[in-house]
């Protein structure tokens, strides 16, 4: 693997230092090697097997979406300002009932283009459909990806026993792939689409493959109301009642949680994917991050699908988590600029259980991005004000260049592995065959 030299750049370390200085990387074997101050020596530029000019560009950890439906890309503005639960019933499973491998490969593609052009080079997609043909399209463009194979359990003991098998296999089968760029975990989909012995099932399941578990839990008050009439407990009391925080786990959503069940998560190390965008979007309300927060939870951003957000761009998802809590307490401090770049980073990484990923430091995972400053939102400048324009000024379209493991996906705003003209010519030409 080529040995690759990146100088002249502001380097965004997200160390806990909060370093921002003037200089370079030298990525080995698809980590940083090197994390210099200042200019290269000659040496290190005649041993490197190429040599990038970062023109003055900000270097900063790849963005963490630690929450989406990559197969449903193409249902975008499809039942839009709808309740949750008539969103699901009335456009989303009807359509993804009629969807073929054609039309989820198209989706992801998209999705992925989406993802790479503002910055993501890591996410996680919970979906049901074609997951094995996912996972090799993932290792074909090259990002980092944690995949689920969303299982519903309102269906015959049969049924549920083949969607568990599905996952299992699904794991034997690709996790650790890609070098380590590919993570499996079990993905029982929601309480309300899952009843407890299934859930059980579950994980007992992924205990027993040390599996990491992801579901959706307490996004909507409804929804939780609903737990509390049916089973005489709200949902994450009951979840760790039936074993499910047995296991790594990490939650989608958290909107409506108590202090007890904040507790709960803290205690199992479950981790919280916040999705403030999708969550506002469907009127599902706000949840308590600062809150989670201060106890010590670990908490990650994600957009959630297009067809809910109804975009994948995170750092839009950041300003948005920055903001909503600051107006919802009104209290400017209850978050800050350096808190939210850490979610969509480092604590995204360790949400999703990744080692060594989110930072620019030595011996860690050389995904990163270049965001080119010389724009007139982020005018002026100066170190100190760097965090601040990432998160209340930045845009994904100042992402000019993408690195996974060192290797380029998105190079001077040219895709290297995606072809998007003929992408987007597929998505709008199946765009008549669904609502």
């Amino acid at each position: 693997m080529k040995n690759l030299l990146i100088h002249s750049v502001t380097v965004v370390t997200m160390e806990e230092s909060h370093q921002i200085f003037y200089g370079y990387v030298i990525v080995e074997k698809g980590l940083f090697k090197t994390v210099g101050k200042g200019s290269p020596s000659s040496k290190e530029i005649a041993d490197a097997d190429e040599v990038i000019d970062g023109q003055g560009k900000w270097l900063m950890p790849g963005l963490v979406n630690t929450h989406g439906h990559l197969g449903s890309t193409l249902l975008r503005g499809a039942g839009d300002d709808m309740p949750l639960m008539d969103w699901l019933k009335q456009i989303m499973w009807p359509n993804e009932s009629r969807f073929d491998k054609e039309t989820v490969t198209i989706a992801a593609q998209l999705a992925m283009i989406e993802m790479i052009k503002s910055g993501t080079t890591t996410f996680l997609d919970m979906y049901h459909l074609f997951m094995e043909d996912m996972a090799e399209l993932v290792i074909d463009i090259g990002m980092r990806a944690t995949l689920c194979r969303g299982m519903i359990g309102l269906c015959s003991e049969e049924e549920q026993e083949q969607k568990l098998a599905e996952s299992v296999k699904l794991y034997k089968d690709f996790h650790g792939e890609s070098d380590g760029k590919i993570s499996i975990a079990l993905s029982p989909h929601a309480p309300y689409t899952c009843p407890p012995p299934f859930m059980k099932r579950a994980a007992e399941e992924a205990k027993k493959h040390n599996m990491m578990i992801h579901t959706h839990v307490s996004e909507t008050r409804g929804e939780v109301e609903q737990h509390v009439k049916e089973y005489g407990k709200r949902p994450i009391v009951h979840l760790e009642e039936l074993g499910l925080f047995h296991s790594p786990c990490l939650i989608a959503h958290g909107v409506h949680v108590n202090e007890e069940e904040m507790v709960i998560l803290k205690e199992n190390d479950v981790a919280v994917s916040h999705n403030p965008i999708s969550n506002l979007k469907l009127g599902s309300g706000i949840a308590p991050i600062p809150e989670m927060v201060s106890k010590g939870i670990t908490v990650g951003l994600g957009t959630d699908s297009t067809a809910s957000n109804n975009n994948l761009d995170l750092f839009e998802e950041m300003r948005m988590a920055a903001l909503i809590h600051k107006g919802k307490q009104e209290n400017p401090s209850v978050t800050n600029s350096l808190k939210t770049l850490e979610m969509a980073t480092f604590k995204g990484a360790e949400a999703l259980r990744i080692s060594q990923l989110g930072k620019i430091r030595s011996k860690f995972k050389a995904d990163f991005i270049l965001v080119d400053p010389a724009a007139p939102h982020l005018t002026p400048w100066e170190n100190n004000r760097v965090h601040s324009h990432l998160v209340y000024a930045a845009k994904g379209s100042d992402v000019t260049d993408v690195f996974v493991g060192g290797k380029a996906l998105y190079s001077n705003k040219s895709l290297v592995k995606l072809d998007e003209e003929k992408i987007l010519y597929e998505a709008n030409n199946k765009l008549e065959n669904f609502v």
